[in-house]
C-alpha cells in the first residue's frame, strides 16, 4: 500500500459506524490484499442509529454497550458487516467495563477468536491494575490474551509510563497509543490559532492547561523542527517512536500523512529527547472515561 501503510485502526463508535463503513469500502475499492493489511476495530461504547447523534447515552440503549458476552458478539457481527470482512485482525476493548465480570468478558473474547471473527484481541485505555486482572485471568485459564494496548500517550501526557508501561513490558504486550500528537496541540506553535480544532475538539485545549510545562514542551518541539527542517508533527511522532511500538496517527490530508510516515526516518539524539522531556510534570489521569 502507499507509503507501506498496512495497518488501519478504527472503532464501531466512530461516527456511529460510518468510519468502519468507509474503511470497508476503501478496502474493496482499492482491492487491498487481505493477507497484507491489518484491520483493527474496537467495541464498548453505544453505536447510535444515526451519525447525527454525537454521543449516545448508554441508558437509552440497553444491552448495546459494555463488555458483556451479548454485546461483544453483537458488536463484532455489526462491525464485520460494515467493514465487509470475514474477520478483523485485532479486536480491541475500547474501555474497561466495571459492570461485567472479567470472567465473562475474557471468555467471550476468547470465543470470538475461536469462532474466527478476530485473530487477536487488544485493550484500550484503562488502569494498569484492570489490565493486569484481565490479562492474568486469560493466561491462567488458557484463554486468548491481549497482544496490544491502545492507551493515551504523548509528549504532553506521559502518565502511562508510571504503571501501565511496566505492566505491558512484563506481559510482552505492544503499545499503540492514541493521540500521540495531542489532538494537534504538538503540531503548531503555542500561540497559533489557525487550527479549527481549537474550537471543534473539547480535548484539544485540555493539554495547554494540564501542566505548566506543556507549553514549554511545544516550544521545544518547534525549536527542534526548525533545527532539523521538518514539521512539528514529525518531531512529536519521532519521539513517540522511541517510547512505544507504533503510535496511531490520523489526518485528513494526504500531505500530512506522507510527512507522518516519513517521521520513521527521523532519529532524535539523546540530548534532543532529554530536552523534549525535561519540562514534563505529573498530571491527573485523563482518557479512561
Amino acid at each position: 500500500t502507499i507509503w507501506e501503510i498496512q495497518t488501519f485502526d478504527t472503532a464501531n463508535v466512530y461516527s456511529n459506524g460510518l468510519s468502519e463503513t468507509i474503511l470497508g469500502k476503501a478496502i474493496k475499492k482499492y482491492n487491498l490484499p487481505r493477507d497484507e493489511i491489518v484491520v483493527m476495530t474496537k467495541l464498548y461504547f453505544t453505536v447510535a442509529p444515526s451519525v447525527n447523534i454525537a454521543w449516545a447515552s448508554a441508558g437509552d440503549y440497553v444491552n448495546q454497550n459494555g463488555l458483556s458476552r451479548k454485546h461483544i458478539f453483537e458488536a463484532v457481527k455489526h462491525s464485520l458487516e460494515r467493514l465487509q470482512l470475514d474477520y478483523v485482525d485485532v479486536l480491541q476493548c475500547h474501555r474497561f467495563d466495571p459492570d461485567t465480570p472479567i470472567e465473562e468478558t475474557m471468555q467471550a473474547l476468547h470465543d470470538v477468536v475461536q469462532a474466527g471473527y478476530a485473530r487477536y484481541i487488544g485493550m484500550s485505555s484503562c488502569y494498569a491494575w484492570q489490565f493486569h486482572l484481565m490479562q492474568n485471568y486469560a493466561i491462567t485459564h488458557n484463554l486468548t490474551p491481549f497482544i496490544s494496548m491502545q492507551n493515551h500517550h504523548s509528549l504532553v501526557y506521559r502518565e502511562e509510563e508510571r504503571e501501565m508501561f511496566p505492566t505491558l513490558k512484563h506481559f510482552g504486550v505492544g503499545i499503540i497509543p492514541w493521540s500521540p500528537l495531542a489532538r494537534g496541540y504538538l503540531t503548531k506553535p503555542v500561540n497559533d490559532e489557525t487550527s479549527k480544532r481549537n474550537t471543534a475538539d473539547p480535548m484539544r485545549n485540555y493539554y495547554a492547561t494540564a501542566h505548566p510545562g506543556n507549553p514549554k514542551i511545544v516550544a521545544k518541539v518547534e525549536e527542534l523542527s526548525k533545527k532539523y527542517g521538518v514539521t512539528m508533527a514529525q518531531i512529536a511522532t519521532a519521539w513517540s517512536l522511541t517510547k512505544v511500538t507504533a503510535p496511531i496517527v490520523g489526518t485528513t490530508s494526504l500531505k500530512n500523512l506522507e510527512e507522518l510516515a516519513d517521521a520513521v526516518h527521523i532519529k532524535l539524539s539523546d540530548e534532543d529527547i532529554k530536552a523534549l522531556e525535561e519540562p514534563y510534570g505529573p498530571q491527573a489521569v485523563y482518557g479512561h472515561w
